[in-house]
Formats: C-alpha cells, structure tokens, sequence
C-alpha cells in the first residue's frame, strides 16, 4: 500500500468517529435517562451540544488549522476528542456528559475538515475523485450506522461504551497520524485569522443551529426564536459584509460562485435532514412506542446501513460513467420513493417499513460519494479546505434539522397518523 493511500485510509477514521458520534446516542438516549437519573429535556442537550458546536466552530477552525499547521492542529483535535469521549463514557451527572460531549464537538470540528483536506490533498489529481468519493462514503456509514451501533452497544455493555469506543479508533488514528504525517509543518506564515469574519460567523451559526434545534420546544413564535432569528440574519450580515472586503477572509464568498458547490450544498442539507431523521426516528419511534429493546431497534434500522453500504462503491462505479448529477438525481428519487412507500405502509408491518428504509439507505448512499466530489469541484490550497468546512457546516444543517424530530411527539409527522400504534404506546412489536 503507497504511503498516500494509508495517510487517506487513516483520515476515514477520524471522520467516522467524527460524524459517528452525531447519531450514535440517540438510540441509546432512555438508557442513559434511567442510568443518570435525568429527564429527557436536560438529557438532550447532551445530544445538542454535539450538534450546535460542530456546526459554528468548524469553519474557523478548519481556518485557524490552515494558518497554523493543519497536520498539528489535526493531531490536537484527535486528543480533545479522545478526552471528550473519555469524560463523556465515565460522566457521574448529566452536566458532566453535556461538558464531554462539548470537549468532544470542539476535537470533532478541527478533525473533520483537516481530514477531508490532508486526505484530499494526499492523493495525487488522478485519484482525487476516487478519494473525495471514499471520504464523502465514510460520512455516510458513520451517520447509518450510528444507531445501529448504539443499540447494540447498549444492549450489550450499556450505554457508556458508546463513547468508550472511540477511545482505541482514536488512538489508532493518533499513532498513525505520528507515523505518516508531516506534523511539524507550521502552516502558512504570510496568512492571518479574520477575527470579525469569525465571531459572525460563529455567532451566525450558533444562533442557527440553536434556533432549529429548539424552535419545536419553545415555539416558532416565541420572543426567543424570534430573537434567535433577528440575531442569525443580522449577524450573516456582517459576515457577508466583512468577507467581502477582508483581504484574508474567513469563508472565500468564491465558492458560492461555483453553481455545482451551490447545488452540492443544497442537496447535503436536504438529503442529511431526511436520511438522518429517518434513521433517528425509526429506533425511537421502534423502542418508545413499539415497545423493542435497544436491540432489536438497532437491528430494524440495519437494512438502510445495509443499503448504503453495498451501494455507495455502485455510486463510485457510475460517477464515471454518466457523471455525479445523473447519479445524485437517482439518489433523490430513491429517498424520495423510500417516504412515499413509509407514508403508505402500516409501521406495524416490518416488511413494509423495511422496503421504505432499503430505499432510503439506497439513496443516501447513491448521494454521498458524488455530492462531496462535487462540493470539492475544481478548488486547491484554500478554496479546497473552505470548500469541506462550509460542507461540513452544511450537513450538521441538515442534522440539526433532523435530530429534534428523535422524540414522540413529531413522530406523525413522519409516520402515517391512521396508524394504531401511535395510539398504543406499549404495544409489543409484532413477531
């Protein structure tokens, strides 16, 4: 195996814990409230914190590691997110896992673009799509089998070793990353960090990020969202106002010059909201409501991760062949078709559900692979690590969008209201 090839397969590890640990805990979320002795409203923010810090801090800091070495900036976020898993698998109260979880997302947001960027830039210009496919895959499975995992983790050896299994990925990946990275490289000594582009932009996105996650608890119309959303649109702003006359700016605004990055973006929020909610609201709606185990739950959701993973290397095959827009728009019909058959179906019958997530699962995986290579489109050096950052903020999006739906009461929303088992709360699911 090249040296190139190993340092691209060690970046997968880090973005799949990365982006593992955005769905891992949901499953595992009545476990937990029983374990911690907490209800579910301060239990979620265990679950938000992930979310909202991901999403603002992962431009600037995808940033700060371009100026000041991406290969040693990226070995710093490994560790917090080793430590963040740490405090979060042995946290005694419900504030302290929300702290670990925070420690976690803060490692998450410097990992994940440093890795699409070193990963990228890795490989040499005739591999380069093959490589964007194979970290844009490793989004995907990480996101599938998130529940998957944590139900059978929970299950199995509770709900603490859903964090504790990052531990040895994550010092596999910090021993490598010794070995094959240039980690002494101290980064670009002309460029400097865009302070005000950055406090709006994180200011922008935290206000974002808060206000979909919240709006269902506190009310579209409450003085809070409302204020949430005066602060968001005042605050892009400015950010748009300073990116345009900075010399050095924080995000390049070139890249929403690019029609195929705009489209890329547009479809990973969409496909993220309605795959990921998919895959967070089936396990609840299978445990709270059908009455199954944290097993059985993981195990119900397995065909779509199933599905995404035998067609994601098909997706590579087809970029080829008919090019990356002919392949995402079959993806968008398969998701598509996976919620026309759900909204059909009656939730009480497995097969029928089943059909619905293999369509789902087939889709998503279709998209992710080509969506990424067409986020990276044509860009190098600065543009190409902005390009994965704004991406990257893109999806946690699409995730915040996604994830509040996790909880019963929006659980019509997805799922065909004529059906008795959303009447029926302890109903055993069918054998």
């Amino acid at each position: 195996m090249t040296h190139s090839r190993k340092i691209l397969l060690t970046m997968t590890i880090g973005i799949f814990i990365c982006i593992l640990d955005t769905t891992v805990m949901s499953i595992a979320l009545p476990a937990m409230q029983s374990g911690l002795h907490t209800d579910l409203a301060h239990l979620s923010w265990a679950l938000n914190i992930y979310t909202i810090l991901f999403a603002c801090l992962t431009i600037p800091l995808g940033r700060i590691a371009d100026i000041y070495g991406r290969e040693r900036l990226y070995l710093v976020g490994l560790s917090l997110f080793f430590l963040g898993s740490i405090a979060s698998g042995l946290a005694p109260t419900v504030s302290f896992l929300i702290a670990g979880r925070g420690l976690q997302s803060i490692g998450a947001a410097i990992v994940f673009p440093a890795s699409m960027t070193i990963g990228i830039q890795s490989t040499s210009l005739a591999g380069r799509t093959q490589a964007i496919a194979l970290l844009g895959v490793t989004q995907g499975l990480a996101a599938a089998f998130g529940p998957t995992i944590g139900g059978v983790l929970t299950q199995y050896f509770g709900w603490r070793t859903i964090f504790l299994i990052n531990l040895p990925l994550a010092l596999t990946a910090l021993g490598l990353c010794l070995h094959l990275l240039d980690w002494h490289h101290t980064g670009s000594q002309h460029e400097t960090l865009d302070i005000p582009g950055t406090l709006t932009s994180m200011l922008t996105l935290f206000s974002l990020s808060l206000l979909l996650i919240k709006g269902n608890d506190w009310g579209w119309t409450s003085w809070r969202i409302i204020g949430l959303m005066s602060t968001c649109g005042l605050a892009l702003g400015l950010f748009l106002v300073i990116e345009s006359r900075v010399a050095q700016p924080m995000m390049p605004l070139a890249l929403f010059k690019d029609q195929q990055f705009n489209g890329a973006a547009i479809v990973t929020v969409a496909a993220g909201i309605f795959f990921i909610a998919l895959m967070v609201i089936l396990p609840s709606f299978f445990t709270k409501i059908q009455g199954a185990t944290e097993l059985q739950a993981a195990l119900m959701v397995t065909p779509a991760s199933l599905m995404l993973f035998i067609c994601s290397p098909i997706s590579g095959f087809l970029l080829n062949k008919v090019g990356p827009r002919t392949v995402i728009a079959t993806g968008c019909l398969a998701i598509l078709s996976g919620y026309i058959t759900l909204s059909l179906s009656n939730p009480a019958v497995y097969w029928q559900v089943s059909i619905a997530l293999m369509l789902s699962g087939a889709g998503y995986g279709v998209i992710i692979g080509p969506v990424t290579v067409l986020a990276a489109g044509g860009f190098s050096g600065k543009l190409l690590t902005a390009s994965q950052s704004v991406i990257g903020v893109f999806r946690q999006i699409g995730t915040s969008l996604a994830v509040p739906f996790s909880f019963p009461p929006y659980l019509p929303i997805f799922l065909p209201l004529k059906s008795p088992c959303l009447t029926m709360p302890n109903r055993p699911w069918p054998r």
